[in-house]
């Protein structure tokens, strides 16, 4: 038990175990790089040298692993938004995940992966978009396509792809 104050105060709380708990409270609510961790120490006042031991500790212990970030990001972005690696890539640097990590991680993604995802995201946006001319729906998928980080080769390619194949643009 820790000494009492004569004053009858309470004693000064440990800043680690005090940094510890904010972390493992960030944690609790979202995985999170070790850079976001430490501007969420800083933005609440901790001492630098003492958020670097906190965060090693939760290292070593495997609490916070950029890698195993970076690719559950990676896998989960692609698959549930359709985002390309571009758009991953500046995601993860946002994140402020090392530019190693980065590549590995979005090199999980393969070209024919990210060529196969545009294409599922133009047929699903396609079937609301019957009745537009042809030209329209190519100009509303690219920009789709673009907001996502895919580039114009691939996005052209899909398109004129996907609006030959489509029904309504077929010739009798």
């Amino acid at each position: 038990m820790p000494p009492e104050d004569p004053a009858g105060r309470d004693p000064e709380p440990d800043p680690h175990d005090v940094a510890r708990q904010m972390v493992l409270r960030q944690l609790t609510m979202a995985p999170r790089s070790r850079a976001e961790l430490e501007k969420k120490l800083a933005q609440r006042g901790c001492d630098e040298q003492v958020a670097r031991v906190v965060l090693d500790r939760m290292e070593e212990v495997g609490l916070v692993d950029d890698e195993a970030y970076a690719g559950m990001l990676v896998r989960s972005r692609q698959s549930g938004r359709g985002l390309a690696r571009r758009a991953l890539r500046a995601e993860l640097r946002k994140k402020g995940v090392q530019t190693d990590v980065i590549e590995e991680a979005v090199g999980q993604v393969s070209e024919d992966d990210e060529r196969d995802e545009a294409r599922r995201l133009v047929d699903k946006k396609l079937r609301g978009m019957a009745g537009l001319d042809a030209q329209v729906q190519a100009r509303r998928l690219a920009g789709m396509l673009a907001r996502k980080g895919y580039g114009g080769e691939v996005a052209y390619s899909v398109i004129r792809e996907a609006i030959r194949d489509a029904p309504e643009h077929q010739r009798d």
